[in-house]
């Protein structure tokens, strides 16, 4: 299974599937981020957390905690 966390600086990816739930699920469906789509990896921190993307246009940071979460193509 691919990752959100796999995907390359500079590529994008289309989500396939949301893992886990509760209040994590819903904080990154409350980023816009549902099933199929697109996501845009802008830039990773030095240190690897957190993850710059972009999603529907807007530009977001997401945990790499959470990004293990997202199932992408």
């Amino acid at each position: 299974m691919k990752t959100l966390r796999d995907i390359p600086v500079g590529q994008s990816s289309t989500v396939l599937k949301i893992h886990g739930e509760g209040a994590l699920k819903r904080r990154i469906m409350d980023m816009g981020i549902t099933k199929g789509t697109d996501v845009f990896v802008r830039k990773v921190a030095p240190l690897g957390d957190p993850i710059e993307i972009t999603v529907r246009g807007y530009e977001l940071s997401i945990r790499k905690d959470d990004a293990d979460i997202l199932e992408m193509a």
